[in-house]
This record gives structure tokens, C-alpha cells and sequence, in this order.
């Protein structure tokens, strides 16, 4: 089901951690422990966090001999985007109307500039 596999994906995206690990992943696999290490956390913890990235499907991974490397998987960030893409376009859409309704020839509206006297 598409929203139980969002719910999963924006919920492993909650954390910065998180969102760090896979910006290092999106860089090329890695092993847990060149995970661990930009993080002042202990390698328990950043399995933690590596579990919920594989129970969203964010990560998977790979047996390398006596490696195991973790690799982003790319299909859950896609369908996240693509659920909101819907949304930019409706935004979009919204800023436009928003454009129309302006004056002609004032392309921005700013509050004046009020100045006070050093009196």
C-alpha cells in the first residue's frame, strides 16, 4: 500500500541523523562502522537508525564477504517525490493566481520605508 510505505519513509526522514546517513549514501555505500563515524553515537545506536532505514526500504543491505555495506535505495525517495509534486503543483498553481490578481506594472509590492528623525 502506497501510504503505509510514505508513512514509513517520511517517518525514517523525521530524524537528522537519519537524513544524514543517507546523504553519505547517496555519495556510495558504506560500511556501518564508516557510518559511525561522523556521528558522535555509538555503533548500537546508529544500527538503530540504520533498521529504520531498511524497515522503510531507504537502504538495504549487502553481504561483501565479511562486509556488510549499506546502499540507498532509490524507489521510496521517488514515490516521496512524487506524492509531492502533486502538492508543488497545486502551489504553483495557487502562486499564479496570486500573480493575476496583482497590478499591472508593479511587479513587487513592498511595505514602505518608514524613517524616523534623529531628533
Amino acid at each position: 500500500m502506497v501510504t503505509a510505505s510514505l508513512d514509513a519513509t517520511f517517518a525514517a526522514l523525521s530524524d537528522p541523523t537519519r537524513r544524514a546517513i543517507l546523504a553519505r549514501l547517496a555519495e556510495g555505500e558504506a560500511t556501518v562502522s564508516e557510518l559511525v563515524a561522523p556521528f558522535q553515537l555509538s555503533q548500537p545506536a546508529i544500527s538503530k537508525h540504520l533498521k529504520v532505514l531498511e524497515k522503510a526500504g531507504l537502504i538495504t543491505r549487502g553481504r561483501d564477504a565479511q562486509r556488510r555495506p549499506c546502499r540507498i535505495e532509490a524507489r521510496p525517495l521517488a514515490e516521496a517525490n512524487a506524492w509531492l509534486e502533486g502538492y508543488r503543483k497545486i502551489w504553483e498553481a495557487n502562486f499564479d493566481r496570486l500573480d493575476a490578481l496583482r497590478p499591472a506594472g508593479r511587479a513587487e509590492t513592498r511595505a514602505p520605508v518608514i524613517r524616523r528623525s534623529m531628533r
